[in-house]
C-alpha cells in the first residue's frame, strides 16, 4: 500500500529531545547557553529542533527562529539573525523592539531590518560591529527577563563569517538566565577547511555549550517511521530492505518510500551525482572503480585493481576528498560518505565495465586475501565473483562464504550465499564435486541456516524441495532430520500436524542411536507443552539414560530443559530451577549457545513464578546480549524478550513491557511467539482500558474464531483474556459461558502463570455473574474447586492467587505488596474494601480504597481506577486524598531519587537498568503527579513533601 511520504509522527529522537528539555531547565539557570546539533544531511536535525520548539512554546517559552541561506561559499551576511529580528517585529511591531534597548540601539539592528529606520554612520567598522553584536545580545537578555527564549538556528555550515562570529559571541557572553540557543549543522559537510570548523573547536571549550549527535535512526525507529508513512505496518522482509538501503536516514527513508524501495528516485538520484559530475574526469573513473569495491576500500586494493601508482591513486582522489565525496577511513582505506552515493556511482557503469571491475577485484583478492579485512575475503570474493559473471567462480566462493558465515553465526547472510549456489547449481557442470556436497545436502543446509535465523517461510520451502528428492526407504535418517526440521516450522507458524510428524520421524529411526535421540528430544518437548507429560516423562528417562551412556553432554541439556519444563507444568519450582541449571552449567561447559540462551529463558520464566522477577529481568539483560553477539535474536532472542515483557507486566512497569513487545514485534517473529507477545501486549491494554486495542490484539491472535490452539499455556492464557475483555465490556454472561468452556478442558498445569491465575480471575466471572446466574455460577465455583483441589501449592505468586481465588483478600494484597505486583495488589485491595463495606466497616474500606487508587492511577489502569472511585461513591464519598508518600511508586521514587542529585536521562537509564525513552516517561509523569514542570521543581516539591525520606 502506498501513503503519505512523511511520517506523521515524531520517530525515536526520545533520548536527544530529552537533552534538549534538559538543556533548557539548565539554561534557566544560567549553566547552559548553546547546544550545537550535528548530524547528517537527511538525518532529521530540522525535525528534533521544530518538535523541541513546539514543546517549549507550549511550556510558555519564546521561541525565535533563524536559519542561514546557501547563496555562495560564505552565505548570506546575518541570515539567522535577520531572519529572528524579523519574526520578533511581525509579532511585536518594531516599536516594542526597540523599547527593549537602549537609546539609538534601533539605528545598529537597521543593519539588519529596514523596520528600524535608518542604519548608523559607522558602516562595518569593528566598533559597529561590536556594538551590533552587544544589541544583540541586550535584546535576547531583555526578552528572556519575562519567559525563557530560545533561538533556533539551523544549517550554520552555510553561515557567512560575520553570523559565525556573532554564534561565537553570543555562546561566550550569554550568561543570563532563560536563553538557550540550539544551532545545527551538517557534520558530513564539514570538510577539513570548512570555516565552521574552528568555530566548532572553540565553542567546545566553552563552558555551558552542549554538543551533540544526532545518530541515524535505528532498525526499530525506521520501521516506526515506515508504519507511520505507510499506515500499516509493513513486513519485516520490506523493513530491512528499506533500512539497508536508507542507513536510518530519514529523509533516505521517506524517498524510498514514495518512489519505490527498488530503484533510486530521480531527484535523490540527481542530487546524488551532481557533486560526483563535478569533479576531475580521472576522479570519477577512479570513483567508479572504487564503486565496484563497495562502500569502503583500501589503498592497496584499489590501486591493484585501477592499475594506478600510488602517487597518481593520491592525486585523482585528493579532489573527490576535498569534496567529501570520499572519506578516509582507518586502516588505509577509503569509504563513500553514505552508501547512496556509492550505490549511485555503482548505478553509472556501463554493462561491460561493471563486470570487468568485478571480475578485476575478484583476480586481485584471490592473489592475495590480505588486501581485505580479516575474514572478510571469502564474501567478498563471492560477491565480485557473481558480479563478473562468471558462474563457476561465483558458484565456489558463493559456497565458502556460506560456510564461513555458520562459522561467524552469520545465519541470516548464509542463506542468499546458498540460495546463489542452487541457483547456480545447473550451469556449472559437476557443481557436486566442486563443492563435496550434493544438491540436496545444500537445501539441507539452507534450511539449517533459515531456521538458526529464524526465517520460517524460507526455511519450509527448503525442506519441501530437499525432502522432495530423498526416498525414505533409502536414507531414513537424513529424510528424518528433515521431517523434524519441517516440524519445526510447523510448529513456529502454529499449524497442526506437528506431533503426527515427530511420530513419523521416530518410526524411520532405529531406537538408541543418534538418530533415535534427535528425535525424541524434540517429541518430548512437544508432548509436554501440549500437556501430554506422562508420555513424554517416559520418553525422556529413555532418552536421558542413552545420552548419558554416550556421553552427548548437549543432548542431555536439551533433555534436562524438557524435563524441567514438565516440573514447571506440574507447578515444581525448585525442581524446574534445578534442572535448568544443570543443562546451563552443561551449555557454559560446552560453548553451546542455543542450550545457553534457552536455559536462561527458561529460567527466567521459572524466577517470575517463584516472585523473582527482578531477577528474571537481570537474567534477561544476559541473554539478550548473548543472543545479539551470536546473532540468534530471532529464536532465543524474542523468547528471552518475551519473558522480559512478562515480568515487566508483572511487575506493573507497563510502558516498558510495552517497549519490550514492540522491540521484539519489529524483529518478524514466527506465528506463535507472536500470539505470546501480543498476549502480554493484551493483558495491559485490558487493565488499562484500551477496548479498541484489545479487540485488535484478540482478533488477531483468535479469539474470536474457531481457531484451536495445542499448547496448554496458550489455551489457558486465551481464555484467561477472553474472560477478562468480557468482564471489562460489562458482559458478565458472556464471561461465564467463556470459563464454562475453559474449565471443559482436561488439561491442567499448576503453573502460577496459568491455572492459578485463570482461578483466581474465574472468583471474580462468578462474583460479578451471581445474581443473575446463580445456578450456572455455581456449578462453575464446585467446578472450580475441583481443578484447585488438583493444583500444587508452590511459592508466593501461586499463594497470593490462591488467596485471591479463596477470598481472602487482604491476606492477598499484602502478599502482592511483598511480590511487588502494584496492579494484583491494587485489584485485591478494591475487593478487600468491597468486603469491608458490606459488613458496615465505613474507615476499613476507606483504608483500603486510598491505599489502592494511586496504585491504579500510576499504573493509568482506568477502569480499575472507575471501580475504586465508584465503591467510594457507593459507600458515602469517602475522602481519597492522597498521603504525600502515596503520589509517587516505588520505581518513580528512584527516578525521582536521582533526578535531585542533577543526574540525566540517560545515567538514570544506567543506574536503573532501563532505557532512557522509559525515564523520559517516568520523569514526565512524576512532573505530572508533582504539579511541577521542571527537574528543579520537582526536586524542590521532593523535599518539601518528604518524598526520599
Amino acid at each position: 500500500m502506498r501513503g503519505r511520504s512523511v511520517s506523521p509522527v515524531f520517530v525515536g529522537r526520545e533520548e536527544e529531545l530529552a537533552t534538549l528539555s534538559e538543556s533548557l531547565d539548565d539554561a534557566r539557570k544560567g549553566t547552559v547557553t548553546a547546544v550545537l546539533l550535528g548530524g547528517e544531511a537527511g538525518v532529521g536535525k530540522t525535525r528534533l529542533v521544530h518538535r523541541f520548539a513546539e514543546q517549549c512554546a507550549a511550556d510558555g517559552a519564546h521561541v525565535l527562529f533563524g536559519g542561514c541561506v546557501e547563496l555562495s561559499t560564505e552565505g548570506l551576511a546575518y541570515a539567522p539573525f535577520t531572519a529572528a529580528l524579523r519574526q520578533l517585529v511581525r509579532e511585536h511591531g518594531p516599536a516594542a523592539v526597540t523599547g527593549l534597548l537602549p537609546d539609538g540601539a534601533e539605528r545598529d539592528l537597521a543593519r539588519l531590518l529596514p523596520e528600524f529606520g535608518e542604519p548608523s554612520g559607522d558602516g562595518e567598522t569593528e566598533t559597529g560591529r561590536a556594538r551590533l553584536f552587544e544589541q544583540f545580545l541586550t535584546l535576547l537578555e531583555r526578552l528572556a527577563e519575562n519567559r525563557p527564549t530560545v533561538l533556533v538556528i539551523e544549517d550554520i555550515h552555510w553561515a557567512d563569517r560575520s553570523s559565525r562570529d556573532l554564534i561565537a559571541f553570543l555562546s561566550r557572553n550569554l550568561h543570563t538566565t532563560q536563553v538557550l540557543m540550539v544551532m545545527t549543522y551538517r557534520s558530513d559537510d564539514l570538510h577539513r577547511q570548512h570555516p565552521l570548523r574552528p568555530v566548532l573547536a572553540e565553542l567546545g571549550r566553552v563552558q555551558g555549550v552542549l554538543r551533540l549527535e544526532l545518530p541515524r535512526l535505528s532498525r526499530d525507529e525506521v520501521a516506526q517511521q515506515m508504519t507511520a508513512i505507510l499506515g500499516a505496518t509493513p513486513d519485516y522482509a520490506r523493513i530491512e530492505n528499506v533500512y539497508e538501503r536508507s542507513e536510518g536516514i530519514p529523509l533516505f527513508v521517506e524517498a524510498l518510500l514514495e518512489n519505490g524501495e527498488c530503484s533510486f528516485p530521480d531527484s535523490m538520484q540527481d542530487l546524488i551525482l551532481a557533486s560526483v559530475e563535478r569533479l576531475p574526469e580521472e576522479t570519477q573513473r577512479v570513483l567508479r572503480v572504487a564503486a565496484a569495491g563497495g562502500n569502503r576500500v583500501g589503498h592497496a586494493l584499489l590501486a591493484a585493481v585501477s592499475g594506478l601508482s600510488d602517487v597518481e591513486l593520491e592525486a585523482a582522489l585528493r579532489p573527490a576528498i576535498a569534496r567529501n565525496v570520499l572519506q578516509i577511513a582507518d586502516g588505509r582505506a577509503y569509504a563513500f560518505r553514505h552508501s547512496l552515493i556509492r550505490e549511485a556511482v555503482h548505478d553509472e557503469l556501463l554493462p561491460g565495465e561493471h563486470q570487468r571491475l568485478h571480475a578485476r577485484y575478484a583476480e586481485e583478492i584471490s592473489k592475495d586475501r590480505t588486501l581485505v579485512p580479516p575474514g572478510r575475503a571469502a564474501v567478498e570474493l563471492a560477491h565480485h565473483w557473481y558480479g563478473a559473471r562468471d558462474d563457476r567462480w561465483a558458484l565456489l566462493s558463493a559456497w565458502e562464504a556460506a560456510q564461513e558465515s555458520f562459522k561467524t553465526f552469520a545465519y541470516t547472510e548464509a542463506v542468499p550465499l546458498l540460495e546463489r549456489v542452487l541457483m547456480l547449481w545447473d550451469r556449472v557442470p559437476e557443481a557436486a564435486e566442486l563443492i563435496g556436497a550434493d544438491h540436496t545436502a545444500v537445501l539441507e543446509r539452507a534450511s539449517e541456516a533459515a531456521n538458526a535465523g529464524g526465517d520460517v517461510d524460507r526455511g519450509v520451502k527448503f525442506v519441501k524441495a530437499a525432502l522432495a528428492e530423498l526416498d525414505e526407504t533409502r536414507e531414513p535418517a537424513r529424510v528424518s532430520q528433515l521431517i523434524v526440521r519441517r516440524a519445526a516450522f510447523k510448529n513456529s507458524k502454529g499449524q497442526l500436524g506437528v506431533i503426527d510428524d515427530l511420530r513419523h520421524a521416530l518410526r524411520l529411526v532405529p531406537e538408541n542411536t543418534p538418530e533415535w535421540a534427535e528425535v525424541v528430544t524434540p517429541l518430548s518437548r512437544q508432548l509436554m507443552l501440549r500437556g501430554e507429560i506422562e508420555e513424554a516423562d517416559r520418553l525422556l528417562a529413555e532418552g536421558l539414560r542413552w545420552v548419558r551412556e554416550h556421553d552427548d553432554r548437549c543432548l542431555e541439556a536439551e533433555l534436562l530443559m524438557n524435563q524441567a519444563l514438565g516440573h514447571s507444568l506440574r507447578g515444581h519450582l525448585a525442581a524446574t530451577l534445578a534442572l535448568n541449571e544443570r543443562a546451563l552449567a552443561i551449555g557454559h561447559e560446552a560453548g553451546n549457545v542455543r542450550v545457553i540462551a534457552r536455559a536462561l529463558g527458561n529460567n527466567m520464566d521459572t524466577l517470575i513464578d517463584m516472585g523473582r522477577a527482578d531477577e528474571a529481568l537481570r537474567l534477561g539483560e544476559e541473554g539478550w546480549r548473548l543472543t545479539k553477539k551470536y546473532g540468534r535474536t530471532r529464536g532465543n532472542g524474542l523468547f528471552i524478550l518475551n519473558n522480559r515483557a512478562e515480568a515487566l507486566e508483572s511487575l506493573g512497569r507497563w510502558d516498558e513491557a510495552i517497549e519490550t513487545v514492540e522491540t521484539a514485534l519489529s524483529l518478524g517473529p514466527v506465528l506463535r511467539t507472536r500470539y505470546a507477545l501480543l498476549r502480554v501486549r493484551a493483558d495491559i491494554a485490558l487493565a488499562r482500558g484500551e477496548m479498541q486495542l484489545v479487540e485488535s490484539l484478540l482478533s488477531e491472535i483468535g479469539l474470536f474464531s474457531a481457531r484451536t490452539e495445542e499448547f496448554v499455556q496458550d489455551v489457558i492464557s486465551n481464555a484467561r483474556l477472553l474472560i477478562g475483555w468480557h468482564l471489562t465490556r460489562g458482559e458478565p454472561a458472556a464471561a461465564l459461558a467463556a470459563a464454562e468452556r475453559i474449565l471443559t478442558q482436561p488439561k491442567r498445569s499448576s503453573k502460577a502463570m496459568l491455572s492459578w491465575r485463570l482461578l483466581s480471575l474465574l472468583r471474580t466471572v462468578c462474583d460479578a455473574a451471581q445474581e443473575t446466574e446463580p445456578e450456572r455460577t455455581a456449578a462453575v465455583r464446585r467446578q472450580a474447586a475441583e481443578v484447585a483441589a488438583e493444583l500444587t501449592v508452590d511459592g508466593p505468586v501461586v499463594e497470593a492467587y490462591r488467596l485471591s481465588y479463596l477470598g481472602d483478600f487482604d491476606a492477598a494484597a499484602d502478599a502482592w505488596e511483598r511480590l511487588h505486583r502494584p496492579h494484583n495488589q491494587a485489584k485485591a485491595l478494591l475487593k478487600a474494601a468491597a468486603v469491608a463495606a458490606r459488613d458496615g466497616d465505613r474507615e476499613g474500606a476507606a483504608t483500603r480504597l486510598k491505599a489502592a487508587l494511586p496504585l491504579a492511577e500510576a499504573l493509568r489502569a482506568t477502569p480499575l481506577v472507575e471501580e475504586i472511585e465508584t465503591l467510594c461513591r457507593r459507600v458515602g464519598g469517602l475522602d481519597l486524598a492522597q498521603e504525600p508518600s502515596d503520589l509517587l511508586t516505588p520505581r518513580e521514587l528512584e527516578v525521582l531519587r536521582l533526578v535531585t542529585q542533577g543526574r540525566t536521562n540517560r545515567d538514570i537509564a544506567a543506574e536503573l537498568f532501563i532505557s532512557a525513552k522509559t525515564v523520559s516517561v517516568h520523569v514526565s509523569n512524576i512532573l505530572a503527579k508533582l504539579g511541577v514542570t521542571t527537574r528543579g521543581e520537582a526536586a524542590a516539591a521532593a523535599h518539601r513533601l518528604s518524598l526520599l525520606s
